[in-house]
């Protein structure tokens, strides 16, 4: 299966945008005045980060939807992932089940109990730092995906 550029380029600018409202849920950005740099002052507004996420999020489901499909339909045969594939794909499927669980807590009539909620935000901040940490060093050492 051949690489699409076009969706490689909007997977990294979804990581970046993602994890940029995601640090923009917690205060930070305004607390340590990167608000306020030019441009940057939307990173302060908790309403504005909280859409950019979910979409952003949405964004990460397709995509990702997208290129399991492809790699289940037409490139099983022809590529196998390698042990950085499996564990970006698996730190990608707990943030998404953990992200999901956190999206379906804001809806009214579910109540989940104060643990499982804790739980459930220490686990997706685990899960975000886990991802970027590993996404850095297969950068960095060219790890691939897949393999031929």
């Amino acid at each position: 299966m051949k690489r699409n550029k076009n969706v490689y380029y909007l997977y990294l600018l979804t990581i970046i945008f993602i994890s940029l409202s995601g640090g923009g849920q917690m205060p930070i950005f305004k607390r340590y005045y990167i608000a306020d740099i030019p441009g940057l002052g939307w990173l302060a507004r908790f309403y504005i980060t909280h859409y950019v996420h979910y979409i952003c999020a949405a964004l990460i489901i397709g995509i990702t939807s997208y290129a399991a499909a492809g790699y289940l339909l037409s490139a099983k045969n022809k590529l196998n992932l390698t042990v950085s594939g499996y564990l970006r794909s698996a730190l990608i499927a707990g943030l998404i089940a953990t992200g999901i669980l956190l999206v379906i807590r804001n809806f009214e009539g579910y109540i989940f109990s104060h643990n499982l909620i804790i739980f459930l935000d220490l686990s997706h901040l685990a899960l975000v730092m886990l991802f970027l940490f590993t996404s850095l060093y297969c950068f960095l050492f060219k790890k691939k995906w897949t393999a031929s």
